[in-house]
């Protein structure tokens, strides 16, 4: 291939390259950082199931595992491992009785649900399906297991794989998700499960109704990522005839479908009637016999449930209310809907980052997985009606982690009077009146948010070892961001690369007016959204000493017809590139390249669909026959980011050691007014 010849493919790991201390925030010290996710709660409120994930580094792995957890909910029980072995297991779901639990387990790259007594002892299989397990869910009498798996090959196409003759025909011969039922035993069944749905839709989420009869289900035209952002439709299929009856077909994306506790109301998230791809989910009702769906109060930021954000969680046991999380600010909060009124009721008031909630059946508490910006992820429970959250595990709370420097909320008003948001973090060390090199960076999406999530977190960008090498981190949250209302994040419509600049820039301007940021060494980065803004920052000025371009999209004449989600640019750009070519130009960087004067990093995955990897190629060719320093980064394997941990922990240092090339990180004594931390 072109690029092979023309690239020189800077994959070195890091491990091993930097001299690093055990106190320092090294690759190796944050990828120890333990994930905890996927919390399922017992019948009785008094156990909680959940993953654990943790890098395994070692020799030629580069991979993650998970197993399942288990502890009480009072604080002194401390967490259990119940799974164990060199296979991941996850999505652990409790039987109706609280005797078993289900739970996924990687076996010959297919995923499939195996069972084991909550009590201990071996687990077993209990799936034997030729396709994986994509979900499952226990029916409510406990003598099912509900599960949603795509379409297998027919024997014609397997022998024409195995005969080499398999040709892709692009976007021909879906393979649909649909759901399966299987009988629950605790004997060794090897027979497959029984299709329930059939038809030219694919099945994203599903639900029981309360007696078991019904199963209600979101669903897309096709399994893309295109189309399940556009197109969602609420349906519930009669077990015993396999019978399917639309209940919601408006436009739009319709989502998480939920029985109420009788089973006469569903609950979901939704558009609202029309597509809109920017970013809307408010939460609605519709009777499970069909009609006209009802929305339910709005929360602060809409942003419930559709297109992977915080949703429905559950209704409450007397059918009145519908619980609820979204993104607040640089927060996430649990709200309390009413189903028969406008009222909306907020149920935490959070520091930092709640995911992953769940609430007992009692309703008297909620358990969850909480981080802010200055202590790592755990798992808390706290009484539901009085927030006051303690803390159930120690995975990472407990291990003597380098000093973590501070990061607080800044605001400030853009050119046109917006005001904004983002977090700062000091650097390490930090004394008033001196100035300090800026590491700014910019979040993805446009529609992404900075929240207050841990600092010293494995990620691209490891906000606490910028800060230990001496830089201050801004993170704004500039218009098109979620977390703060619909008008907001719709007001970078046909705008990316003008407000949004302005928005950045007002904010660097407030770190060097604060008497924090030393506006002679200043550096930007960002990844996807935020490496399409840092190609355009380039373009408009020259206030960087250098520049690191992640999986950014610099030509979006290019990008519309070769990403996977083309109706998601469409809509920010608000028509097709054939109707309005000068807007898709416009608002591509590629089109100024001429202007630019800072040293720029270009890196990219080498199987990236979503912004493809010609992208940042064409970055990196026309920097390099233009003379502007720049080098080209290729992660092997990699999709919209790197999924490995050893490429991972590569990402940091790598652009630390291209900034040292062009920024001085030694501290100025130069006298500033400005706040302390």
């Amino acid at each position: 291939m072109l690029w092979n010849k023309k690239i020189i493919v800077l994959f070195i790991l890091t491990v091993g390259v930097r001299a690093e201390t055990a106190e320092a925030w090294s690759p190796e010290m944050v990828i120890q950082m333990k994930s905890i996710s996927q919390l399922d709660i017992s019948p009785s409120g008094d156990l909680v199931a959940f993953a654990v994930r943790e890098a395994l580094i070692e020799g030629e792995k580069s991979e993650y595992l998970n197993q399942i957890w288990l502890t009480g909910t009072a604080t002194e029980t401390p967490p259990v491992q119940y799974t164990f072995g060199d296979k991941s297991a996850s999505r652990p779901r409790f039987s109706p009785d609280g005797k078993h639990i289900a739970f996924s387990r990687e076996l010959s790259e297919k995923s499939q649900v195996w069972i084991m007594r909550t009590a201990g002892g071996e687990a077993w299989q209990f799936s034997y399906q030729k396709e994986s397990v994509i979900d499952f869910k226990w029916s409510p009498d406990g003598q099912h297991i509900a599960m949603v798996m795509k379409n297998p090959k027919s024997e014609e196409e397997e022998t024409e794989e195995k005969e080499k003759r398999d040709v892709i025909l692009v976007d021909q011969n879906f393979k649909n998700n649909h759901i399966y039922l299987k009988r629950f035993t605790t004997e060794i069944d090897t027979t497959e499960a029984d299709k329930v749905t059939s038809g030219s839709f694919t099945v994203n989420a599903f639900n029981w109704s309360p007696d078991g009869r019904l199963i209600v289900f979101s669903h897309s035209e096709e399994p893309t990522f295109n189309s399940r952002s556009i197109t969602g439709d609420i349906s519930v299929v009669t077990v015993a005839n396999k019978t399917t009856t639309t209940l919601v077909d408006w436009p739009g994306v319709d989502a998480d479908p939920l029985f109420s506790p009788d089973g006469k109301t569903i609950a979901f998230s939704s558009d609202g009637g029309t597509t809109e791809r920017i970013g809307l989910g408010d939460c609605f009702v519709v009777s499970a016999k069909g009609g006209k769906p009802r929305k339910l109060a709005e929360t602060p930021n809409r942003s419930v449930g559709v297109r992977g954000a915080p949703g429905i969680m559950q209704w409450s046991k007397d059918g009145k209310h519908v619980y609820t999380s979204d993104y607040e600010g640089t927060t996430t909060q649990i709200y309390k809907l009413d189903v028969k009124g406008n009222k909306i009721a907020g149920l935490t008031a959070y520091n930092g980052v709640i995911s992953n909630p769940v609430i007992s059946s009692d309703e008297k508490k909620i358990v969850f997985v909480g981080q802010s910006t200055e202590v790592p992820a755990e798992l808390y429970v706290s009484d539901l009606r009085k927030f006051d959250p303690k803390v159930l595990s120690t995975f990472n709370r407990n291990k003597d982690w380098p000093e973590i420097t501070k990061t607080e909320r800044v605001s400030w008003k853009s050119k046109d009077g917006l005001e904004i948001e983002g977090l700062l973090t000091y650097p390490l060390g930090y004394k008033q009146g001196k100035k300090y090199p800026l590491a700014l960076m910019i979040h993805g999406g446009p529609a992404g948010v900075f929240t207050e999530t841990f600092t010293g977190n494995p990620s691209i960008y490891v906000i606490q070892y910028f800060a230990e090498k001496g830089y201050a981190v801004l993170r704004p949250n500039p218009r098109g961001s979620t977390g703060y209302g619909k008008e907001f994040r719709y007001a970078n419509f046909k705008d990316w690369g003008f407000g949004d600049y302005e928005d950045i820039m007002s904010g660097v301007d407030k770190t060097i007016d604060m008497g924090i940021a030393d506006p002679e060494r200043m550096a930007v980065m960002g990844w996807s959204y935020g490496g399409y803004m840092t190609s355009f920052l380039v373009t408009r000025t020259g206030r960087f000493k250098a520049a690191s371009m992640g999986a950014g999209l610099p030509n979006l004449v290019s990008m519309v017809t070769t990403t996977d989600i083309p109706d998601y640019l469409v809509a920010h750009m608000g028509s097709e590139i054939w109707e309005d070519y000068e807007t898709y130009e416009k608002h591509s960087a590629i089109y100024r390249i001429g202007k630019v004067t800072t040293p720029t990093q270009v890196i990219h995955g080498s199987n990236d669909l979503r912004v493809p990897f010609t992208q940042g190629q064409e970055f990196y060719v026309a920097l390099k026959r233009r003379g502007i320093d720049t080098e080209m980064v290729v992660y092997p394997r990699t999709p919209h980011g790197p999924r490995e941990p050893k490429l991972l922990m590569d990402v940091s240092p790598r652009i630390m050691a291209w900034l040292d090339k062009y920024i001085d990180r030694g501290q100025k004594d130069v006298q500033a007014d400005g706040a302390k931390p």
